[in-house]
């Protein structure tokens, strides 16, 4: 199988090199406006190096992996669909929902096939909470909290360019809402502080957040990310119903520290980088994306779920700008 990249920066890089490891792919073709990193990827995996995306696409590629700058998905993910290749692309769709929603127009009746990277999906933790929540265990839900936590804030470059916390963090926490629970989003009460970077509140963003949302079924999820947590990167997800309750991320690197008298959990070195907590999951979701390719499976998170998940980002930035509960229906409207 002969994949392209598009975008080898560093989650294209990392995208290159789980590739690379994988039996089915026989070789990458690349392209990246960067020529050195264009470089270490010939050097490191003998990557076929070309001189755009549309030399990429004419080179006989069976797939092409989307890791550019977010303003370059929309085009990208057209012109890859127009050239009948089967699409990966890191989230999200597009910067504006309005655009996002314009890409799936155009492409819902290709016949292409895409998959937008929501690696959480591909979790062993996460995909056995899935499971437990499918099979009825658990009984009826009635609380979920979902958690993300970064070691420390991304530069101010990133941060005036990523459309906020909301958007570019707890969109993780939204769409893994969704797909564990199997329930959509009905309304959002959303609030932040700053107690941080000064640079995060200039941008007009906050650096902790907390958010309810309201599920179809009368469900409530709680979700609570931040960009300061100093010992490390902390992903979690606790589900409860009336018969049991489950959590994913009670582990050994889970970067929290217990009090308690004689309490030794957790007891190994806590995870510091998403790429760390996440290693497997990639790899996995990578996986999937060749039997994609293959025509072996459908698109596990298609460009529809992913703009579901957008849509709790916009009303969840919504409420916090405007102190007060948004519905899903009034973003969807506006």
């Amino acid at each position: 199988m002969r994949i392209g990249i598009l975008g080898l920066g560093r989650i294209g890089a990392f995208h290159a090199e789980t590739l690379s490891r994988l039996d089915v792919v026989e070789s990458l073709v690349v392209a990246d406006p960067f020529a050195n990193a264009v470089t270490a990827a010939v050097e490191r995996f003998g990557a076929e190096a070309v001189g755009s995306p549309e030399a990429v696409l004419a080179a006989g590629v069976d797939g092409v992996v989307i890791a550019a700058a977010t303003d370059a998905h929309p085009g990208l993910i057209r012109a890859a669909v127009e050239a009948g290749v089967p699409v990966f692309c890191e989230k999200p769709v597009a910067r504006a929902m309005k655009e996002g929603v314009e890409v799936l127009h155009a492409v819902r009746d290709s016949g292409v096939e895409i998959q937008i990277g929501y690696n959480r999906r591909f979790d062993a933790g996460f995909v056995a909470a899935r499971s437990a929540v499918q099979s009825g265990e658990l009984g009826p839900l009635h609380t979920v909290r979902s958690t993300t936590l970064d070691p420390a804030p991304p530069p101010a470059t990133y941060i005036a360019a990523s459309g906020g916390i909301f958007r570019d963090c707890s969109v993780h926490d939204f769409d893994i809402i969704r797909w564990v629970t199997g329930r959509e989003v009905t309304e959002v009460y959303a609030v932040g502080g700053n107690r941080g970077a000064d640079y995060i509140k200039e941008a007009g963003d906050a650096d902790t957040t907390g958010a309810i949302l309201t599920l179809d079924d009368g469900t409530i999820a709680v979700v609570s990310n931040s960009r300061h947590n100093a010992r490390g990167y902390d992903v979690r997800m606790e589900i409860h119903g009336f018969q049991d309750s489950i959590a994913v991320g009670l582990e050994d690197k889970l970067p929290l520290r217990s009090v308690e008298p004689g309490v030794t959990f957790p007891a190994g070195t806590p995870h510091d980088f998403f790429m760390d907590r996440f290693t497997d999951a990639y790899r996995a979701e990578l996986d999937a994306f060749t039997e994609v390719v293959a025509g072996r499976r459908t698109s596990p998170c298609t460009v529809a779920d992913a703009l579901e998940a957008g849509w709790i980002a916009e009303a969840c930035t919504l409420s916090l700008h405007e102190h007060r509960p948004v519905t899903i229906a009034e973003v969807r409207a506006g």
